[in-house]
């Protein structure tokens, strides 16, 4: 069938919006009539080739839809139902297995790859075009989506908002949820106020923390990170981040610090404000080889923790 759909031709180039053929779904498949999608950081770095997929690619990765057919094997959904899209997995590897789908053995290539398990596109124009992007290739009219990347919703919820669940906010409110598992009363900083630090934001308020400090050098998110629950603000443009944070914590430093950038200084930073036994995270995408410098001298008596979380350590 013919579809319209958001076509990334080069790096730092604008989409391009294309007429493709879209191919019959699999047995394992299910097509997809997008209402709405969100447009994650990811989706512009894998554009720009920071992350290999090959282009001309369609991209997109936070769907929402109509069910319009399912593959033979496909039990779960049928025709007329609501589904949000959400990352893919191979569901037999050990990590699938023991509930931990993001760190799927086959993960790279079910989500980056621009093909099926087998090699096969279902895309094409004069020639083939890089499919499947997490699973799905959002940013299109109609897209053939392999079954683990598919949720049923209640069809009376709306579909133009919950795209985002999918990726962004099952990141950053499973972060603090699932891998980070913050404790009510305890202390947390959230680097950059974005889709995913909201979400974090919105989390750390549910679970009880008390200390809830949003971090950004834009004051207009910082205004909406305190509507969604954090009980303090840091544009770090304009102000020392450590000093303020040791004024908020008395000196204590804090118990969590995620960062959603992905940006090296960041995350140093992010290390350096921690308290005894506290834990960062880095939830942000930097390039492939990306380093970063902690201190561990006069840091090693605080049995401090670093981890990294794909997806929010969520199951879809």
């Amino acid at each position: 069938m013919k579809v319209t759909a958001a076509l990334a031709t080069a790096p730092k180039t604008p989409f391009e919006l294309v007429e493709l053929d879209l191919d019959e779904p699999r047995p394992d498949e299910v097509r997809v009539k997008l209402v709405a999608t969100g447009v994650c950081h990811t989706d512009m770095i894998v554009r720009d080739q920071v992350y290999p997929t090959p282009l001309p690619a369609v991209l997109g990765h936070e769907g929402a839809g109509i069910v319009e057919a399912v593959g033979s094997l496909v039990t779960f959904v049928a025709p007329g139902d609501s589904v949000v899209l959400s990352a893919n997995s191979c569901g037999v590897c050990e990590q699938c297995l023991t509930g931990r789908p993001a760190y799927c053995a086959d993960f790279f290539a079910r989500n980056f790859a621009g093909t099926r398990p087998d090699g096969s596109t279902a895309l094409a124009n004069e020639a083939a075009v890089s499919s499947h992007f997490f699973g799905q290739s959002s940013f299109a009219t109609h897209v053939n989506v392999a079954a683990r990347s598919v949720v049923k919703a209640d069809n009376d919820l709306p579909l133009e908002l919950l795209g985002p669940l999918g990726c962004g906010l099952q990141t950053g409110a499973g972060a603090v949820i699932n891998s980070l598992q913050v404790r009510p009363g305890s202390s947390i900083a959230v680097f950059g106020t974005g889709a995913v630090g909201c979400a974090a934001l919105m989390a750390a308020a549910a679970v009880g923390a008390t200390t809830i400090v949003a971090i950004d050098i834009v004051d207009s998110r910082l205004a909406t990170a305190t509507e969604l629950g954090a009980t303090h603000t840091i544009n770090s443009r304009s102000t020392d981040v450590a000093a303020e944070i040791d004024r908020i914590t008395a000196g204590r430093g804090l118990d969590y610090t995620l960062d959603t950038t992905g940006i090296p200084a960041v995350l140093r930073q992010a290390a350096d404000i921690l308290g005894t036994g506290g834990t960062v995270a880095l939830v942000g995408a930097p390039a492939p080889g990306t380093e970063v410098s902690f201190e561990v001298g006069g840091s090693l008596l605080k049995g401090w923790h670093f981890r990294t979380i794909i997806e929010g350590d969520s199951v879809p």
